[in-house]
């Protein structure tokens, strides 16, 4: 590996790199012959009579030559000996024949198979995104998006080529080489055999591209996801690159990895390069062979003409189909790599499963209780040793402490992002891996400092965990939320589109709309994590009155670095080390005048002096 993509190369470690292990390929072939019997088991009667046609359409085709022979030693005598034409004429009706049935059996094929093909990649490509959704944080964390972008657009093009092309060229092949041989036997076997000994010439030729072609392009797949992952990455970072002037940089890596997905291509066109002409040469000498054997025995009257001439036809027939298989085996190999990707992803299972016997939760309080639990994203390294924490339905509780000190670690178990290592988190008295995402997601709700927006509108954000909701609503949440201003004097109002993530909005406009939709969706309970931490002064103020409205009614978990957000609070925790080591109300904590709370606002309160 060259050394440009040494200090990032790691964002795609699990990308398969160079030879492997006999056992370790036997098995990702099992597992992408499993995922590719399962994609097509809907369609396996379709498939069926697809393959009726392609015995129809290759019988037709096959026919042909020997058609030709009839023609030659049974139709042209008559003509000599008395001019009569019909037998000539049988014939080429009957080629005409072939020829339209041909013509028929291949249209119908192309657009049925189309349709199945496209039918498949719409299951694929709904399969992969819904397993991305399902899968945790915790898997997002480490996969890529540019990854991810791969295995949907790369990996299931790389799939499409083989069901538009391959299957119908490997069938087409397989009939043809089978066919075509029993024919030249039964046409003559001496001149069958001599054709047939280019046999062993083909398969070692075969055999060997299909070694070559598999490790070849099961690199290509890996090459072309580390352009997409580092050019996803680059721009979505694309602020941070400008700020730190890294456009040469990126610049180098791109160029690396791109010239390294160059090479890997060019090895898999050098293979092609070999095995094509190869196939030609073997080929045309054997062609060559059986002209000058078969020109023989029909001088001699061993064979007819019209023998010869079918055997010349046939062979060329014989060897077409090779190169149809080298092209299936690009889109094979190709799809392979492609098909092992994807079965590695989708067989990956969520951290946090659905229960297979869920506890409904019904109409949720909002209690929160946290017994013994324990969680480590490291094993041995416990980021929560052992909490034991009750918030009391209705109850706003802020967390405040040091980077690491556990306040988010809280914060996704509780939204079971995660699942705790040991004990458990508790919703109204039920362990929340009891519950259906669901139900969970009805009653949970967080809001993170990031305020990610989607493509749409404004209302379509707002209403994002309520889709039902009408457009009186939405701007009832927005009213209530304070930002119905803001809203009304966008060009389109609530209709105005959303793009870049919400770029043309301020931060504190897009933490209102992300509040609105919190407001929205009306959970028990409500996440705040660092809401307010990237908001300037008068953006936070605007923030504060809302978050009075949001938190009214049901239970809060706040956690803060300005301690401007505590004051709304009922309850202050200070954690560190995973450990709560003070708790208690705002005042009261302040008052005492002594402790961790107290230093951290008299701080604060220096600061704004």
């Amino acid at each position: 590996m060259s050394a440009q993509t040494q200090d990032w190369r790691g964002v795609a470690a699990d990308e398969i790199e160079g030879d492997l292990t006999a056992e370790a390929s036997a098995g990702l072939a099992t597992r992408s012959r499993r995922l590719l019997g399962e994609v097509l088991r809907p369609w396996r009667r379709a498939l069926w009579w697809l393959m009726v046609v392609v015995v129809v359409e290759n019988a037709a085709r096959l026919s042909i030559p020997y058609l030709v022979k009839e023609g030659i030693d049974v139709g042209i005598p008559p003509i000599r000996e008395s001019g009569n034409l019909e037998p000539l004429l049988l014939v080429v009706g009957l080629v005409l024949l072939a020829t339209v049935t041909q013509a028929v059996s291949r249209n119908l094929f192309l657009v049925r198979s189309g349709q199945i093909g496209q039918d498949i990649l719409l299951l694929i490509r709904r399969r992969i995104f819904r397993h991305f959704q399902r899968l945790s944080p915790a898997f997002h964390d480490r996969y890529t998006s540019g990854r991810v972008i791969s295995r949907q657009t790369s990996d299931v093009d790389a799939i499409y080529e083989m069901l538009e092309t391959g299957f119908d060229g490997l069938v087409t092949a397989a009939l043809t080489l089978v066919g075509t041989s029993v024919l030249l036997l039964v046409l003559d076997v001496k001149l069958g055999l001599v054709a047939l000994l280019c046999g062993p010439a083909l398969a070692l030729l075969t055999n060997w591209f299909r070694k070559e072609s598999a490790r070849t392009y099961r690199t290509t797949r890996e090459k072309v996801a580390l352009v997409i992952v580092h050019f996803v990455e680059s721009m979505n970072g694309i602020r941070a690159v400008q700020a730190f002037r890294r456009e040469p940089r990126n610049q180098a890596i791109f160029e690396d990895v791109n010239d390294q997905y160059r090479r890997a291509n060019l090895v898999a066109f050098r293979l092609v390069a070999w095995f094509m002409p190869g196939i030609k040469l073997i080929g045309n000498v054997t062609i060559a062979v059986v002209l000058l054997y078969g020109g023989y025995l029909a001088y001699h009257g061993d064979v007819t003409v019209g023998v010869l001439a079918a055997f010349l036809l046939y062979l060329r027939q014989f060897f077409e189909p090779m190169q149809e298989i080298s092209q299936f085996y690009n889109t094979f190999q190709s799809a392979s790599a492609a098909l092992e990707k994807l079965s590695g992803v989708l067989e990956e299972a969520p951290d946090v499963p659905e229960p297979e016997h869920p506890v409904a939760l019904g109409d949720p309080r909002g209690e929160v209780r946290f017994d013994h639990v324990r969680f480590e994203y490291v094993p041995g390294s416990p980021v929560l040793p052992d909490l034991d924490l009750t918030v009391p339905a209705g109850q706003t509780i802020a967390l405040v402490g040091t980077t690491g000190a556990g306040k988010t670690t809280l914060a996704k178990l509780t939204t079971r992002f995660y699942d705790p290592t040991g004990g458990q988190v508790l919703l109204d008295g039920v362990d929340l891996r009891r519950l259906t995402e669901d139900d969970l997601h009805r009653a949970v709700v967080m809001v993170t400092q990031e305020n990610y927006l989607f493509s749409g509108s404004v209302a379509d954000n707002i209403r994002f965990g309520r889709p039902d909701a009408t457009d009186e609503q939405v701007e009832a949440a927005a009213r209530e939320l304070g930002a119905h201003g803001f809203i009304s004097a966008l060009p389109e109002g609530y209709a105005t589109p959303v793009s870049n993530r919400g770029g043309l909005l301020s931060a504190g406009q897009r933490q209102l709309v992300a509040f609105a939709r919190a407001f929205l969706a009306d959970p028990a309970v409500l996440i705040l994590d660092e809401a307010t931490s990237s908001l300037d002064i008068p953006s936070e103020r605007l923030v504060q009155r809302a978050l009075q409205t949001i938190l009214a009614g049901r239970t809060a978990i706040v956690i803060a670095h300005r301690l401007s957000t505590v004051e709304v609070a009922d309850r202050v925790l200070v954690m560190e080390h995973g450990r709560i080591v003070e708790d208690g109300a705002p005042g009261e904590l302040i008052a005492a005048g002594s402790g961790r709370f107290s230093d951290l606002h008299r701080a604060w309160v220096d600061s704004l002096a």
